[in-house]
Protein backbone atom coordinates (compact mmCIF):
# COMPACT_ATOMS: atom_id res chain seq x y z
CA UNK A 1 0.00 0.00 0.00
CA UNK A 2 1.17 3.68 -0.27
CA UNK A 3 -0.32 7.22 1.36
CA UNK A 4 -0.01 8.42 -1.94
CA UNK A 5 -2.77 8.46 -5.00
CA UNK A 6 -0.02 8.89 -7.25
CA UNK A 7 4.11 7.94 -6.62
CA UNK A 8 6.31 9.86 -4.61
CA UNK A 9 10.32 10.07 -4.72
CA UNK A 10 12.92 11.16 -2.69
CA UNK A 11 16.32 11.83 -4.68
CA UNK A 12 19.83 11.96 -3.06
CA UNK A 13 20.44 15.73 -2.80
CA UNK A 14 23.63 17.49 -1.61
CA UNK A 15 25.22 18.61 1.57
CA UNK A 16 27.89 20.86 3.20
CA UNK A 17 30.44 18.86 4.70
CA UNK A 18 29.40 19.11 8.68
CA UNK A 19 31.46 21.32 10.78
CA UNK A 20 32.44 21.29 14.71
CA UNK A 21 30.73 24.23 16.85
CA UNK A 22 33.31 27.05 16.98
CA UNK A 23 35.29 25.47 13.76
CA UNK A 24 35.65 25.96 10.62
CA UNK A 25 32.21 26.88 9.70
CA UNK A 26 31.65 29.23 12.65
CA UNK A 27 31.52 32.33 10.13
CA UNK A 28 28.20 31.34 8.45
CA UNK A 29 25.18 31.68 9.26
CA UNK A 30 21.93 29.87 8.59
CA UNK A 31 21.16 31.83 5.67
CA UNK A 32 24.74 32.08 4.17
CA UNK A 33 25.27 28.51 5.06
CA UNK A 34 22.41 27.05 2.78
CA UNK A 35 23.77 28.68 0.04
CA UNK A 36 25.62 27.15 -1.85
CA UNK A 37 23.82 23.47 -1.06
CA UNK A 38 20.75 25.80 -2.89
CA UNK A 39 23.30 26.73 -6.04
CA UNK A 40 24.47 22.98 -6.54
CA UNK A 41 21.23 21.88 -6.73
CA UNK A 42 19.69 24.32 -8.37
CA UNK A 43 22.46 23.55 -10.75
CA UNK A 44 21.60 20.13 -11.00
CA UNK A 45 17.78 21.50 -11.82
CA UNK A 46 15.24 24.31 -10.98
CA UNK A 47 12.77 23.60 -8.80
CA UNK A 48 9.70 24.37 -8.77
CA UNK A 49 9.09 24.75 -4.90
CA UNK A 50 11.58 25.30 -2.33
CA UNK A 51 10.92 24.10 1.24
CA UNK A 52 13.53 24.53 3.83
CA UNK A 53 14.07 24.89 7.48
CA UNK A 54 16.43 25.66 10.84
CA UNK A 55 15.99 25.15 14.29
CA UNK A 56 17.66 28.01 16.78
CA UNK A 57 15.69 31.24 16.02
CA UNK A 58 17.30 34.41 14.61
CA UNK A 59 15.18 37.78 14.42
CA UNK A 60 17.52 38.57 11.41
CA UNK A 61 15.04 36.88 9.55
CA UNK A 62 11.51 35.21 9.09
CA UNK A 63 11.47 33.01 6.07
CA UNK A 64 15.18 31.62 5.74
CA UNK A 65 13.90 29.49 2.53
CA UNK A 66 13.24 33.00 1.23
CA UNK A 67 15.76 35.01 1.84
CA UNK A 68 18.42 32.19 1.52
CA UNK A 69 17.26 31.36 -2.11
CA UNK A 70 17.47 34.80 -2.98
CA UNK A 71 20.62 35.27 -1.49
CA UNK A 72 22.14 32.84 -3.64
CA UNK A 73 20.76 34.65 -6.29
CA UNK A 74 18.48 31.77 -7.55
CA UNK A 75 15.49 31.80 -9.68
CA UNK A 76 13.09 34.59 -7.57
CA UNK A 77 10.12 33.06 -9.34
CA UNK A 78 10.58 30.11 -7.63
CA UNK A 79 8.15 29.93 -4.05
CA UNK A 80 9.96 29.40 -1.33
CA UNK A 81 8.65 29.09 2.55
CA UNK A 82 9.82 27.29 5.88
CA UNK A 83 9.30 25.19 8.39
CA UNK A 84 10.19 23.79 12.01
CA UNK A 85 9.99 20.25 13.87
CA UNK A 86 13.44 20.78 15.86
CA UNK A 87 15.58 18.21 14.60
CA UNK A 88 13.01 16.30 12.25
CA UNK A 89 12.93 19.86 10.44
CA UNK A 90 13.71 18.61 7.02
CA UNK A 91 12.23 15.45 6.99
CA UNK A 92 9.44 17.34 7.82
CA UNK A 93 9.72 19.55 4.90
CA UNK A 94 10.14 16.32 2.52
CA UNK A 95 6.35 15.00 3.83
CA UNK A 96 4.97 18.06 3.20
CA UNK A 97 6.67 18.49 -0.08
CA UNK A 98 5.54 15.15 -0.77
CA UNK A 99 1.56 16.37 -0.18
CA UNK A 100 2.24 19.24 -2.42
CA UNK A 101 3.21 17.58 -5.51
CA UNK A 102 0.84 17.91 -8.92
CA UNK A 103 -0.59 20.87 -10.32
CA UNK A 104 2.27 22.19 -11.88
CA UNK A 105 4.59 20.92 -9.20
CA UNK A 106 6.87 18.14 -9.98
CA UNK A 107 10.17 18.68 -8.28
CA UNK A 108 10.62 20.24 -4.76
CA UNK A 109 13.80 20.96 -2.82
CA UNK A 110 13.65 20.50 0.73
CA UNK A 111 16.39 20.66 3.57
CA UNK A 112 17.70 22.90 6.48
CA UNK A 113 20.63 24.35 8.18
CA UNK A 114 21.84 25.10 11.46
CA UNK A 115 25.16 26.79 12.55
CA UNK A 116 25.04 25.98 16.19
CA UNK A 117 28.33 27.65 16.51
CA UNK A 118 26.30 31.05 16.66
CA UNK A 119 23.24 31.34 18.69
CA UNK A 120 21.81 34.48 19.05
CA UNK A 121 21.39 36.37 22.11
CA UNK A 122 17.84 37.94 23.20
CA UNK A 123 16.01 39.83 25.79
CA UNK A 124 13.33 38.34 27.43
CA UNK A 125 9.81 39.96 26.93
CA UNK A 126 9.79 42.02 30.29
CA UNK A 127 13.19 43.93 28.67
CA UNK A 128 11.65 44.17 25.12
CA UNK A 129 8.88 45.36 26.18
CA UNK A 130 10.30 47.73 28.44
CA UNK A 131 12.75 49.36 25.82
CA UNK A 132 9.92 49.40 23.05
CA UNK A 133 8.04 51.58 25.14
CA UNK A 134 10.85 53.86 26.31
CA UNK A 135 11.72 53.84 22.60
CA UNK A 136 8.66 55.23 21.56
CA UNK A 137 8.40 58.02 24.25
CA UNK A 138 12.31 58.99 25.19
CA UNK A 139 14.92 57.60 23.18
CA UNK A 140 17.29 59.01 24.89
CA UNK A 141 15.84 57.30 27.86
CA UNK A 142 15.40 54.19 26.39
CA UNK A 143 19.23 54.28 25.32
CA UNK A 144 20.15 54.72 29.16
CA UNK A 145 18.35 51.84 29.49
CA UNK A 146 19.74 49.52 27.13
CA UNK A 147 22.95 50.28 28.27
CA UNK A 148 21.70 49.31 31.92
CA UNK A 149 20.65 45.59 30.71
CA UNK A 150 21.80 43.19 33.81
CA UNK A 151 22.40 39.34 32.32
CA UNK A 152 18.89 38.74 33.90
CA UNK A 153 17.29 40.87 30.81
CA UNK A 154 18.87 38.44 28.59
CA UNK A 155 18.00 34.88 27.06
CA UNK A 156 21.22 33.59 27.39
CA UNK A 157 22.15 29.94 26.00
CA UNK A 158 23.49 28.57 29.26
CA UNK A 159 22.05 25.20 28.97
CA UNK A 160 22.68 25.15 25.28
CA UNK A 161 18.83 23.96 23.83
CA UNK A 162 16.79 23.42 27.17
CA UNK A 163 13.34 22.14 26.45
CA UNK A 164 11.41 25.14 27.10
CA UNK A 165 8.97 23.35 29.60
CA UNK A 166 11.30 21.18 31.55
CA UNK A 167 14.22 22.74 31.63
CA UNK A 168 16.24 20.00 30.92
CA UNK A 169 18.59 19.67 27.58
CA UNK A 170 17.64 16.71 25.78
CA UNK A 171 21.08 15.06 27.05
CA UNK A 172 19.53 15.46 30.59
CA UNK A 173 16.56 14.00 29.46
CA UNK A 174 18.19 10.78 27.36
CA UNK A 175 20.06 9.84 30.88
CA UNK A 176 16.53 9.78 32.74
CA UNK A 177 15.87 7.29 29.58
CA UNK A 178 18.60 5.41 29.27
CA UNK A 179 18.65 4.48 33.12
CA UNK A 180 14.96 3.71 32.72
CA UNK A 181 15.64 1.20 29.84
CA UNK A 182 19.03 0.07 31.54
CA UNK A 183 21.50 1.20 28.83
CA UNK A 184 24.79 0.97 29.69
CA UNK A 185 27.78 3.12 29.21
CA UNK A 186 29.78 0.04 27.25
CA UNK A 187 26.61 -0.58 25.08
CA UNK A 188 26.47 3.44 24.49
CA UNK A 189 30.55 3.82 23.72
CA UNK A 190 30.35 0.55 21.19
CA UNK A 191 27.68 2.00 19.43
CA UNK A 192 29.99 5.29 19.27
CA UNK A 193 32.95 3.77 18.19
CA UNK A 194 31.05 1.84 15.19
CA UNK A 195 29.92 5.16 13.86
CA UNK A 196 32.47 6.90 13.60
CA UNK A 197 34.47 4.03 12.23
CA UNK A 198 31.68 3.57 9.80
CA UNK A 199 31.96 6.92 8.85
CA UNK A 200 35.47 7.22 8.25
CA UNK A 201 34.89 4.19 6.32
CA UNK A 202 32.82 5.73 3.89
CA UNK A 203 34.55 8.81 3.36
CA UNK A 204 37.59 6.64 2.88
CA UNK A 205 35.68 4.69 0.04
CA UNK A 206 34.65 7.55 -1.26
CA UNK A 207 30.98 6.86 -0.45
CA UNK A 208 30.09 10.64 0.35
CA UNK A 209 32.17 12.41 -2.69
CA UNK A 210 28.94 12.98 -4.28
CA UNK A 211 26.64 13.92 -1.70
CA UNK A 212 28.91 16.60 0.28
CA UNK A 213 29.79 19.69 -1.90
CA UNK A 214 33.21 21.38 -0.89
CA UNK A 215 33.67 24.48 0.98
CA UNK A 216 36.65 26.61 0.76
CA UNK A 217 36.96 26.45 4.57
CA UNK A 218 36.32 22.55 4.83
CA UNK A 219 36.23 19.55 2.51
CA UNK A 220 34.97 16.52 4.95
CA UNK A 221 33.22 16.18 7.36
CA UNK A 222 35.56 17.26 10.83
CA UNK A 223 33.48 15.12 13.12
CA UNK A 224 34.51 11.68 12.52
CA UNK A 225 37.43 10.42 14.26
CA UNK A 226 39.68 7.67 12.72
CA UNK A 227 41.55 7.65 16.19
CA UNK A 228 38.59 6.92 18.83
CA UNK A 229 39.07 3.87 20.53
CA UNK A 230 36.95 1.68 22.63
CA UNK A 231 39.22 2.85 25.48
CA UNK A 232 39.53 6.62 24.47
CA UNK A 233 35.78 6.76 25.14
CA UNK A 234 35.75 4.92 28.25
CA UNK A 235 37.97 7.49 28.93
CA UNK A 236 35.32 10.20 28.90
CA UNK A 237 33.43 11.83 31.80
CA UNK A 238 29.92 11.86 32.18
CA UNK A 239 28.74 15.27 29.89
CA UNK A 240 25.59 15.76 31.35
CA UNK A 241 24.65 13.80 34.86
CA UNK A 242 28.01 14.75 36.83
CA UNK A 243 27.18 14.16 40.08
CA UNK A 244 25.46 11.34 40.84
CA UNK A 245 28.37 8.80 39.51
CA UNK A 246 26.07 7.18 37.10
CA UNK A 247 26.07 9.24 34.14
CA UNK A 248 26.63 7.57 30.94
CA UNK A 249 26.13 9.95 28.03
CA UNK A 250 29.89 11.24 27.48
CA UNK A 251 30.54 13.75 24.44
CA UNK A 252 32.05 10.93 22.85
CA UNK A 253 28.77 8.90 22.95
CA UNK A 254 26.60 11.25 22.05
CA UNK A 255 26.01 13.53 18.73
CA UNK A 256 28.53 17.16 18.89
CA UNK A 257 27.68 20.85 18.41
CA UNK A 258 27.37 20.91 14.43
CA UNK A 259 27.46 23.11 11.64
CA UNK A 260 25.69 22.38 8.51
CA UNK A 261 22.70 22.27 5.60
CA UNK A 262 21.70 19.63 3.65
CA UNK A 263 19.18 19.24 1.18
CA UNK A 264 17.28 16.55 -0.86
CA UNK A 265 14.63 16.51 -3.90
CA UNK A 266 10.97 15.41 -3.46
CA UNK A 267 9.93 14.26 -6.77
CA UNK A 268 7.05 13.28 -9.40
CA UNK A 269 7.86 10.45 -12.03
CA UNK A 270 7.88 13.82 -14.23
CA UNK A 271 9.99 15.68 -11.90
CA UNK A 272 12.37 12.38 -11.53
CA UNK A 273 12.79 13.07 -15.14
CA UNK A 274 14.59 16.36 -14.45
CA UNK A 275 17.32 15.35 -12.38
CA UNK A 276 20.59 14.25 -13.98
CA UNK A 277 21.15 11.04 -14.82
CA UNK A 278 22.18 8.43 -12.21
CA UNK A 279 20.87 10.21 -9.56
CA UNK A 280 19.51 7.61 -6.42
CA UNK A 281 15.79 7.94 -5.69
CA UNK A 282 13.54 5.50 -4.39
CA UNK A 283 10.06 5.77 -3.47
CA UNK A 284 8.70 7.62 -0.93
CA UNK A 285 5.87 4.56 0.75
CA UNK A 286 4.56 6.17 4.30
CA UNK A 287 5.72 7.99 6.26
CA UNK A 288 4.65 8.83 10.53
CA UNK A 289 4.80 11.78 12.72
CA UNK A 290 3.96 10.67 16.31
CA UNK A 291 4.20 12.30 19.61
CA UNK A 292 4.45 11.03 23.30
CA UNK A 293 3.83 12.31 26.63
CA UNK A 294 7.64 13.08 27.56
CA UNK A 295 6.28 13.26 31.21
CA UNK A 296 5.52 10.08 31.03
CA UNK A 297 7.71 8.54 28.51
CA UNK A 298 11.41 9.89 27.32
CA UNK A 299 11.79 12.66 25.72
CA UNK A 300 12.90 11.41 22.27
CA UNK A 301 11.37 7.88 22.39
CA UNK A 302 8.44 8.93 19.77
CA UNK A 303 10.06 7.08 17.03
CA UNK A 304 9.78 3.62 19.00
CA UNK A 305 5.78 4.59 18.69
CA UNK A 306 6.19 5.36 15.19
CA UNK A 307 8.10 2.69 14.05
CA UNK A 308 5.99 -0.21 14.70
CA UNK A 309 2.94 1.45 13.86
CA UNK A 310 4.18 2.01 10.19
CA UNK A 311 5.35 -1.14 9.86
CA UNK A 312 2.37 -2.69 11.22
CA UNK A 313 0.15 -0.58 8.59
CA UNK A 314 1.96 -1.78 5.40
CA UNK A 315 2.07 -5.19 6.68
CA UNK A 316 5.77 -5.43 6.93
CA UNK A 317 7.82 -6.80 9.79
CA UNK A 318 11.61 -6.07 10.43
CA UNK A 319 12.85 -8.67 8.48
CA UNK A 320 11.60 -6.92 5.41
CA UNK A 321 13.31 -3.61 6.12
CA UNK A 322 17.31 -4.17 4.07
CA UNK A 323 18.28 -0.70 5.87
CA UNK A 324 17.54 1.32 9.10
CA UNK A 325 19.22 4.52 8.70
CA UNK A 326 18.51 5.93 12.30
CA UNK A 327 19.29 9.48 13.59
CA UNK A 328 22.14 9.38 16.44
CA UNK A 329 21.34 12.36 18.75
CA UNK A 330 22.87 10.43 21.44
CA UNK A 331 23.55 6.52 21.28
CA UNK A 332 21.84 5.69 23.95
CA UNK A 333 18.87 7.24 21.92
CA UNK A 334 19.02 4.36 18.94
CA UNK A 335 19.54 1.60 21.93
CA UNK A 336 16.94 2.87 24.01
CA UNK A 337 14.42 3.07 21.01
CA UNK A 338 15.14 -0.71 19.44
CA UNK A 339 15.08 -1.74 23.07
CA UNK A 340 11.58 -0.94 22.70
CA UNK A 341 10.15 -1.92 19.42
CA UNK A 342 12.27 -5.24 20.07
CA UNK A 343 9.85 -5.43 23.13
CA UNK A 344 6.81 -7.36 21.93
CA UNK A 345 4.92 -6.50 25.06
CA UNK A 346 6.23 -2.82 25.08
CA UNK A 347 4.75 -2.74 21.60
CA UNK A 348 1.71 -4.31 22.23
CA UNK A 349 1.31 -2.38 25.38
CA UNK A 350 2.19 1.25 24.80
CA UNK A 351 2.69 1.46 21.00
CA UNK A 352 -0.66 -0.82 20.84
CA UNK A 353 0.49 -2.38 17.51
CA UNK A 354 -0.55 -6.14 17.87
CA UNK A 355 1.57 -7.64 14.97
CA UNK A 356 4.71 -9.47 15.40
CA UNK A 357 7.53 -7.66 14.45
CA UNK A 358 9.95 -10.48 14.43
CA UNK A 359 14.23 -10.53 15.00
CA UNK A 360 16.15 -7.15 14.85
CA UNK A 361 19.15 -6.98 12.34
CA UNK A 362 21.52 -4.78 13.90
CA UNK A 363 24.22 -4.94 11.05
CA UNK A 364 21.56 -3.54 8.81
CA UNK A 365 21.72 0.04 10.80
CA UNK A 366 23.73 3.50 9.49
CA UNK A 367 26.23 1.32 7.37
CA UNK A 368 28.22 4.29 6.51
CA UNK A 369 28.01 6.10 10.53
CA UNK A 370 25.45 8.46 11.74
CA UNK A 371 24.83 11.63 13.80
CA UNK A 372 27.32 10.79 16.57
CA UNK A 373 30.14 10.68 14.13
CA UNK A 374 28.94 13.06 11.31
CA UNK A 375 27.23 15.23 13.41
CA UNK A 376 23.83 16.48 13.65
CA UNK A 377 23.02 20.36 12.58
CA UNK A 378 19.44 20.33 13.68
CA UNK A 379 17.67 21.54 10.64
CA UNK A 380 20.28 19.71 8.21
CA UNK A 381 19.92 16.44 9.95
CA UNK A 382 16.52 15.39 7.88
CA UNK A 383 17.49 15.73 4.80
CA UNK A 384 21.38 14.52 5.54
CA UNK A 385 19.87 10.81 7.04
CA UNK A 386 17.29 10.79 3.92
CA UNK A 387 20.16 11.09 0.80
CA UNK A 388 22.29 9.04 2.76
CA UNK A 389 19.85 6.44 2.96
CA UNK A 390 18.13 6.53 -0.91
CA UNK A 391 21.94 6.24 -1.82
CA UNK A 392 22.68 3.17 0.68
CA UNK A 393 19.58 1.43 -0.98
CA UNK A 394 20.29 2.29 -4.29
CA UNK A 395 22.92 -0.09 -4.13
CA UNK A 396 20.48 -2.69 -2.93
CA UNK A 397 18.22 -4.95 -5.34
CA UNK A 398 14.54 -3.09 -6.48
CA UNK A 399 12.09 -3.93 -4.09
CA UNK A 400 14.76 -3.22 -0.74
CA UNK A 401 13.11 -1.02 1.69
CA UNK A 402 14.63 1.31 3.86
CA UNK A 403 13.08 3.21 7.26
CA UNK A 404 14.29 6.65 8.11
CA UNK A 405 14.19 7.29 11.68
CA UNK A 406 14.39 10.75 13.67
CA UNK A 407 13.72 11.95 17.04
CA UNK A 408 12.96 15.60 17.83
CA UNK A 409 12.50 17.62 20.76
CA UNK A 410 9.37 18.10 22.41
CA UNK A 411 8.32 14.17 23.38
CA UNK A 412 8.16 14.00 18.65
CA UNK A 413 9.70 12.30 16.00
CA UNK A 414 9.63 11.47 12.45
CA UNK A 415 9.55 8.27 10.22
CA UNK A 416 9.76 7.35 6.39
CA UNK A 417 9.30 4.14 4.41
CA UNK A 418 11.32 4.03 1.52
CA UNK A 419 11.72 1.36 -1.36
CA UNK A 420 14.15 0.94 -4.09
CA UNK A 421 12.49 0.87 -7.55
Amino acid sequence: MSRFAKPVFVAAGLRTPFGRGGGALATYDAVSLSVPVMRAMAAQAVPDLLIWGTVIPNLGWSNIAREAWLDAKLDPTVPAFSVVLACSTSMTATFTAAGMLGSGTDLTLVGGSEVMSRPSIALTAEASKRLTDLFATDAMGALAALQALAPSDYVLPTKGWANRITGKTMGDHMEETAKAWRISREAQDDWALKSHQRAVAGWDRGFFDDLVVPLPELARDANPRADTSSERLAALKPAFDRSSGMGTLTAGNSSPITDGAAGCWVASEDGLERLPEGTPFARLVDYEISAVDFHMEGLLMAPSYGIPRLLSRNDLCFSDIALWEIHEAFASQVLANVAAITDPEWVRTTAEVTAPMGDFDWDRVNPNGGSVALGHPFGATGARDLSQAVKELWALPPGSRAIVSICADGGQGTVALLERG
